[in-house]
């Protein structure tokens, strides 16, 4: 099966200004998802796909490659994951250049580990799913949610708190991490999450969302322990 590797990593960034090369722990962002697809050793293309020359000039002295740069259209802050998958995989059919199956990912999620790929993508060839999504449980039930209703709190479902956690369904939500995708399927559909997306259960200590600098903080911490774990 031929494989590709994208990784998604525009030059904008609001919220924490040049995200995808800030360094993170004394290394740009950006490279342990260059460097974790490398080891991986399952894919025939590790691609960026960007709109900034210095984090293509970063992309490419880590290893992978950067046959082309975005165009406008993606790399606006209206363009979809989707959006800009679609734009790799046509360029690369221009160059004579075909996919089975990608794995999609993201440039600011340092936890993502070889191991972890290989799994993602074991599972699209054994099982044949159209995709497979890192996912993790919630860590409080959103069942027994509270909302503010006229500056006081009021359960949003009343009939879920007398209820043990263990007894509530568990609900988990997308790791942000990588997409390991069927092509034929996502050329069909558009979109990631397909209605034959199989899961890759992550502990809570392997996923953290970085979108501001207290994040960043308990994303390194939580790396340091992770690490020191291994």
């Amino acid at each position: 099966m031929s494989t590709i590797a994208i990784i998604t990593a525009r030059g904008g960034s609001k919220r924490i200004p040049r995200k995808n090369i800030k360094p993170f722990l004394g290394k740009p962002m950006l490279v342990y998802s260059i460097e974790a697809a490398l080891k991986s050793g399952i894919f025939d293309e590790v691609m960026v796909s960007t709109d900034d020359e210095e984090i293509a000039q970063i992309a490419k002295d880590a290893g992978a490659s950067v046959p082309f740069l975005r165009s406008e259209k993606t790399a606006n802050d209206f363009a979809t994951t989707s959006d800009v998958i679609l734009e790799v995989l046509e360029e690369y059919q221009k160059r004579g250049r075909e996919f089975e199956a990608f794995c999609c990912i993201y440039p600011t999620a340092p936890f993502i580990t070889p191991q972890r790929l290989k799994e993602g993508m074991e599972i699209l060839k054994e099982k044949k799913p159209d995709s497979v999504m890192p996912v993790v449980s919630f860590s409080f039930p959103p069942q027994r949610c509270v909302v503010i209703q006229d500056e006081h709190l009021v359960p949003k479902w009343p009939e879920n708190m007398p209820k043990r956690s263990q007894d509530l369904e568990p609900y988990y939500h997308d790791c942000g991490q990588f997409y390991c995708v069927d092509t034929k399927r996502f050329l069909e559909e558009r979109v990631i999450l397909m209605p034959n997306t199989y899961p890759l259960i992550l502990s809570e200590l392997e996923v953290q969302d970085i979108d501001n600098e207290v994040d960043w903080k308990l994303a390194e911490l939580k790396y340091r322990l992770l690490h020191e774990n291994n």
